[in-house]
């Protein structure tokens, strides 16, 4: 059975259990872009707590007292935050709680939880038809966000992993990372331009929500279609 814990503001965490993982795409069977290649084995060896669900407006507002989302809703998620932003909630929050265990996922992380422990493109499988059952995506979304767990969560009970916002990672981004990257709970570059964005929104293609997409955007940039969902370390 899963294990949930729900924090002071309402958020319910996952635990993600430690294991490991082929990270990136596939060409031939994707069309993986070459900055999701090489394929390689990624160890997390550290149990977590991911979020079950993106970081919703009311969350947001409670640690914050302000909500940037042009798609205004309760439980629907927070948009228009950047990377930077998102830093100054986590320190907010870990505060209100005294700890420090809040974080945005690793871009290692991230993946790993998505997958829930297939291989295949999408978190439930290749099949692109069947997007629909857990995505907002431009072929369903009506062009805005939804409220979370609308539709199904992946194998780890994670909601909307595909679609309905980007989420930020911890990441620096970088192209060539995954030739070089630590087999080990990889953190990504020391530095860089642009932050890691993953999971696709509600304006993607199919394509842009698979679970070895890689999209980037500089820390400060807002975006109706840009939210996050957090970690909480065990």
């Amino acid at each position: 059975m899963t294990e949930i814990i729900t924090n002071s503001i309402g958020m319910e965490f996952v635990l993600i259990p430690a294991g490991s993982f082929r990270m990136g795409g596939d060409k031939k069977l994707e069309q993986a872009e070459d900055h999701e290649t090489p394929r390689h084995i990624v160890k997390i060896s550290k149990t977590f707590y991911m979020g079950k669900y993106e970081v919703t407006q009311s969350q947001w507002s409670e640690i914050m007292n302000n909500n940037p989302s042009e798609f205004k809703g309760d439980i629907r998620p927070v948009e228009r935050v950047s990377w930077n932003d998102v830093q100054e909630f986590i320190q907010k929050l870990n505060n209100k709680e005294e700890t420090n265990k809040y974080r945005l996922p690793t871009e290692a992380e991230w993946e790993y939880a998505a997958r829930a422990d297939t291989e295949s493109t999408y978190c439930f499988s290749s099949d692109i038809k069947t997007l629909s059952q857990y995505a907002w995506y431009r072929k369903n979304s009506a062009d805005k966000t939804h409220p979370i767990g609308q539709l199904k969560p992946n194998a780890w009970d994670l909601y909307d992993v595909h679609g309905n916002v980007h989420e930020w990672c911890q990441d620096w981004f970088d192209r060539n990372y995954y030739s070089q990257s630590p087999s080990n709970l990889p953190l990504g570059p020391s530095s860089g331009l642009a932050k890691v964005l993953r999971g696709g929104d509600w304006g993607s293609e199919d394509w842009y929500c698979r679970c070895a997409s890689r999209s980037l955007s500089s820390p400060d940039r807002r975006s109706n279609r840009l939210g996050f969902r957090l970690v909480r370390m065990v």
